[in-house]
């Protein structure tokens, strides 16, 4: 019950934030989406058969576009059976095509098409898996966009909902490892509800965001707890006759509920992780080519026995 009632004091304070009726003038941040940094990812404890974590859902560039991304996540992890237990490797690499398409006026479709391939150490020796993976859709929708001639702030907000579709294969002997998100799906139909905050002077501005996924048993009776998505990012748009560049610096943060078998909680399975952020974004015509990295500042993930390294992804869009 508390954890409910943060989440919606969060959102309570996005949306009041939002009321504020400043207007637009020379907007020089007219083509910069709303989405700019999502959080909308179909990660599950600790993101490893996800799409990135926190790596973002849209271009800071382009409004609307088709995109190719590459994102690397690196942990390591251990039995915890004695002190002095080994820790292994587990990289998990995506290569993702995703797109921003307009359907009608203040709504867009935001989709991600993943391919996993996962490579791990064990005290056996080392293991791979590849695939597709679990196709994501959201739509979002424009609640409030200032309008008008200001010299002071602009502000906007967006809210949308979607679906993760399972396409990726579900391992089930996986699921009795330390990390049971070692797999290139999560054989479950999952859900999701976002929102957006974006508020700007001049060229400098911040985005802030929050999401939160609700997950369904697969039909291998296993259920991946739901989780809870944040973050803040600050960001200044530089802009040329030929080319512009949006550097980006913040933070994010998930949180992960336990994990069910056959309807009973699986032990140390919940966690959370906050982690900051870098990265930039420069475009030049119809073309734009971004990176991020992300570190991790605190973490306690499935009981101490996963940590996360780090997490970084490049990205090269087309601009519809």
């Amino acid at each position: 019950m508390k954890t409910t009632f943060y989440y919606l004091l969060i959102l309570a304070f996005q949306f009041g934030f939002a009321t504020e009726k400043d207007s637009l003038a020379d907007n020089p941040f007219s083509n910069l989406p709303q989405f700019s940094t999502a959080l909308y990812e179909e990660c599950d404890a600790c993101g490893c058969s996800a799409s990135g974590g926190s790596m973002g859902f849209a271009s800071m560039l382009n409004t609307n576009f088709i995109g190719i991304r590459y994102f690397n996540q690196s942990y390591q992890s251990t039995d915890g059976l004695y002190s002095n237990s080994p820790w292994y490797n587990e990289n998990f690499n995506t290569v993702q095509i995703w797109a921003r398409i307009p359907v009608v006026n203040r709504v867009q479709i935001s989709a991600q098409i993943p391919y996993h391939f996962h490579n791990r150490e064990t005290n056996t020796g080392n293991q791979s898996i590849n695939g597709v993976g679990d196709i994501t859709v959201l739509g979002l929708y424009q609640i409030y966009q200032t309008h008008k001639d200001s010299t002071v702030f602009i502000h906007s907000l967006q809210a949308g909902a979607g679906v993760k579709i399972p396409v990726g294969k579900f391992d089930a002997t996986n699921n009795g490892s330390v990390n049971p998100s070692y797999q290139v799906g999560t054989g479950s139909w999952d859900y999701l509800v976002a929102t957006e905050y974006v508020i700007r002077r001049k060229q400098f501005g911040l985005n802030t965001l929050l999401n939160y996924v609700i997950k369904t048993e697969n039909d291998k009776n296993y259920q991946f707890g739901n989780q809870f998505n944040y973050a803040g990012t600050f960001f200044y748009l530089f802009e040329s006759a030929s080319f512009s560049v949006v550097p980006q610096l913040g933070f994010a943060g998930e949180v992960y509920e336990s994990n069910y078998q056959l309807g009973q909680k699986v032990r140390n399975t919940s966690g959370d992780i906050f982690m900051s952020k870098l990265g930039f974004e420069i475009g030049k015509e119809k073309w734009s080519l971004g990176a991020n990295l992300m570190l991790p500042i605190t973490q306690n993930l499935t009981g101490g026995n996963v940590e996360a390294n780090y997490r970084w992804s490049f990205n090269l869009n087309y601009s519809l």
